[in-house]
């Protein structure tokens, strides 16, 4: 039986890197995993605790946290914005802080930014603060992405060799 995994796209940009990564390894396993891509982060409503209740959470925000249940696992791809976490992804992970989906899930990252170390570092922190089952088996940071896929292809060797390494640990 095929294994399902939320895909998350942190980025907002309609031709993200990340998205392209996202649909890269959704045709690698394409006969082994069912990836459900979430792109539509801006979509989510600002996070406010006083509507963090069983009868005034949002639509979309029960839409987004019955995917992350459904899954087997959780893959997170997204750039850095200005040294940190974009802002819709983090929105996103605040909707799930009182209702505990990430709580020892599968979660696999790969930040894919031109530097992305001090984002990917803080996304970290908050996946584990969450209890995300995350390591650095499933953490991957890529800086300068677009030498490194092109054209649907990861064209790096070693890229490829551990975003593979990433997946066959998540699953």
């Amino acid at each position: 039986m095929k294994k399902k995994i939320v895909a998350i796209c942190g980025s907002t940009r309609q031709n993200s890197i990340n998205l392209e990564l996202l649909e890269i390894i959704a045709q690698l396993y394409q006969e082994t995993i069912d990836f459900e891509t979430v792109t539509n982060l801006d979509k989510i409503p600002h996070f406010n605790p006083d509507l963090d209740n069983p009868t005034d959470v949002p639509s979309q925000v029960l839409a987004f946290r019955n995917q992350l249940k459904s899954s087997d696992a959780i893959l997170i791809c997204t750039p850095e914005y200005a040294m940190g976490v974009p802002g819709t992804l983090k929105n996103a992970i605040d909707w799930t802080v009182s209702s505990m989906e990430f709580s020892h899930k599968p979660t696999a990252l790969i930040t894919a930014s031109t530097s992305g170390e001090k984002g990917h570092a803080s996304l970290l922190e908050t996946l584990k603060v969450i209890e995300a089952k995350i390591d650095e088996k499933t953490s991957l940071l890529i800086s300068t992405p677009r030498t490194k896929i092109k054209d649907g292809e990861i064209t790096d060797e070693g890229i490829l060799l551990r975003v593979k390494e990433l997946i066959e640990n998540l699953v």
